[in-house]
């Protein structure tokens, strides 16, 4: 496997535990939580890797999105 194809990997196993906190944080659907996840300024910088924000924790990440 190529580096790329590890990132790609690792970015959207990461996407998937942000929502999936967001959803327990908040207590509603993921649907609901892919939402407010997508229109978040900060999934756009973690998609793009700004400032390496892409590998903090996924817990810390949603608390942020979330506003704790």
């Amino acid at each position: 496997m190529n580096e790329c194809l590890l990132e790609r990997i690792y970015q959207e196993r990461l996407e998937e535990r942000i929502i999936s906190r967001i959803a327990e944080i908040k207590q509603i659907s993921l649907e609901q939580a892919m939402d407010i996840y997508y229109t978040n300024k900060l999934s756009k910088d973690i998609n793009r890797g700004v400032f390496g924000v892409q590998y903090m924790d996924y817990k810390i990440l949603a608390d942020l999105i979330c506003g704790k």
